[in-house]
Formats: C-alpha cells, structure tokens, sequence
C-alpha cells in the first residue's frame, strides 16, 4: 500500500467538563439501575440461581438504559430504527462499564443476593454497588466524549 494511500485516522479530542459527564452517567445510571434492581428482585423473588439473577438484571439495565435514551433521541423526530443505532453507539460501553463493575460488586458481598428483599444487606448492597459503578464509569464516560463518541452522540439530538 501506498504511503498516499494509507491515511491514518486520529480522534478529534474536545474539552468535556465533569459536569457533562457526570449527566451522562447519571442519565446511564438511570437505566441501569431501572434494570438492575427489576432484575435483582424479580430473579430473587422467583428463587433464580445468582447468575441467572445477574443475567436477568443486566439484559434488562441494556433494555431500560438503551429505552431511555431512544425516547429522547425519538421525540426528536428520528425514526426508530436510527435512535436504536444512536442509542446503542451512545449507550453500549457505558452500560458494559456500569454492569459489570456493579455485579462485580453486588456478587462480591457476602450473603447480598440470598439476602431477601426484607433485608436491608440486599438493599444496601445493591445501592452501594450501583453508588461504585457510577463512581467508575463517570472518567470512562469522560474520556468517551471527548473524542466524541458515548454521550456525545445524542447531544445533537437534545
């Protein structure tokens, strides 16, 4: 291949505040943490296994989150079939990022998930775990803007 027909692509990197990223993850958050406690107390309630109560949990925080974010990207006036693409650039490695950090979590307290929903262990651990996702994918939610991509896709659309 030629020199002049090899371009290298490079990242156009813009100044994204903490503020603009903290309202990302808040709004992933949301979603996330829609699906997640669902997921934990219907998986809990039905007597599932851990990781079928994990599985549940996280296909329906993907749901919730990536719901949210097509019903802004919608009434915008996109069809669905573009906001789902908007939402999935927008979305994916947020949620990724929050979900497994706050199974990781939730599954490293000991006795959380056969806790019960009457028990505060089961609620303060999953409270805690959603608390420490944000914290974490707050910087990944960041640097993703700022080279335009995560959250920074849906801005045009507000």
């Amino acid at each position: 291949m030629e020199h002049t027909e090899h371009v290298e692509h490079r990242e156009q990197q813009t100044s994204v505040s903490w503020a603009m990223a903290r309202q990302a993850t808040l709004h992933c958050l949301t979603g996330c943490a829609i699906g997640e406690v669902l997921g934990m107390v219907i998986g809990t309630s039905l007597g599932l296994p851990d990781a079928g109560t994990v599985v549940l949990a996280i296909a329906l925080a993907f749901v919730f989150g990536y719901a949210l974010t097509m019903r802004g990207v919608l009434r915008a006036g996109l069809p669905v079939r573009q906001a789902l693409g908007v939402a999935l650039a927008a979305d994916t490695i947020s949620i990724t990022v929050m979900e497994v950090v706050d199974n990781t979590v939730i599954l490293s307290v000991p006795g959380a998930m056969d806790a019960g929903l009457g028990s505060a262990l089961f609620w303060l651990a999953l409270a805690g775990s959603l608390a420490v996702a944000f914290v974490l994918t707050l910087p990944v939610n960041r640097w993703l803007m700022s080279r335009g991509r995560g959250h920074a896709v849906v801005h045009q659309y507000h």
